[in-house]
């Protein structure tokens, strides 16, 4: 039998390594705080994962692509920016979940429950996350270029629609992963705050995501490793973890 431990850290481990990768464009572009809304709009997918018993990620996603394609869609027919869209997609699906989310279990919704996570679990949380960094990674200049100037990347030939759905798709990944670990209500911390403490303290883009990543892992392996011994939830551990990591790294930049 697989051991429960090693099972968490290493969706733990994938997990928040390619949030705080990805939150490093997120922080560049400025949507750093999209990630949020998005986590609380997994709230009726969750909710529904809980009633019937299956996984929350499963239940999550199908909710989160559901408000990002219809976000994708809308900012193509208004001309909305991205944020305000998904406050309003955000609300009506925080609104819904409310009305079944079964308060008994509410915890594991809110703040994540990676402690019970399973083998297929895991396997698909590896799968995801690393597929989420290697596509970012590829896809990290143009979407740069698209938030910076977009007129100038469709001049460039960049197809905008299209890597900003891939923006989008990559973000509804890692909200729905993020689900396990953090909850639907941390997740734009667990994207957010790793990115953030690395930009602190680096001077090069390189460095930038790689001390991201290392940020996002070391919160992750100490906040789960707590909640292991302290039998406490994981998700506001490896939050607080990545709270007390930007901190010092924000001292350091006054020294």
């Amino acid at each position: 039998m697989t051991n429960p431990l090693f099972l968490s850290l290493s969706s733990g481990v994938f997990i928040a390594g390619s949030a705080a990768y990805l939150g490093t464009l997120m922080l560049s572009t400025k949507m750093a705080l999209v990630a949020g809304p998005l986590g609380q709009l997994a709230l009726p997918g969750t909710a529904l994962a809980l009633l019937y018993g299956f996984s929350l990620s499963l239940g999550a996603f199908p909710f989160v692509v559901a408000g990002v394609v219809l976000i994708w869609l809308l900012e193509i027919r208004t001309k909305l920016q991205m944020e305000a869209l998904t406050a309003i997609v955000f609300a009506t699906g925080v609104a819904g979940a409310f009305l079944f989310l079964p308060i008994d279990k509410a915890e594991a919704a809110l703040v994540g429950d990676i402690g019970r996570v399973a083998l297929h679990d895991t396997i698909v949380s590896v799968i995801l996350s690393s597929g989420v960094f290697f596509v970012i990674r590829r896809c990290y200049p143009e979407i740069m270029l698209i938030s910076i100037h977009e007129d100038l990347a469709r001049a460039e030939g960049i197809n905008v629609k299209l890597y900003n759905l891939i923006y989008l798709s990559t973000i509804a990944i890692i909200v729905s992963l993020g689900v396990y670990l953090v909850g639907g209500l941390m997740t734009a911390a667990l994207v957010a705050v790793p990115a953030a403490a690395a930009k602190n303290v680096s001077k090069t883009l390189l460095q930038y995501g790689l001390t991201a990543v290392s940020f996002g892992i070391v919160s992750a392996v100490i906040g789960i490793l707590l909640a292991t011994y302290l039998s406490l939830p994981a998700g506001p551990l490896v939050i607080l973890t990545s709270g007390v990591i930007f901190a010092v790294t924000a001292l350091m930049t006054k020294i």
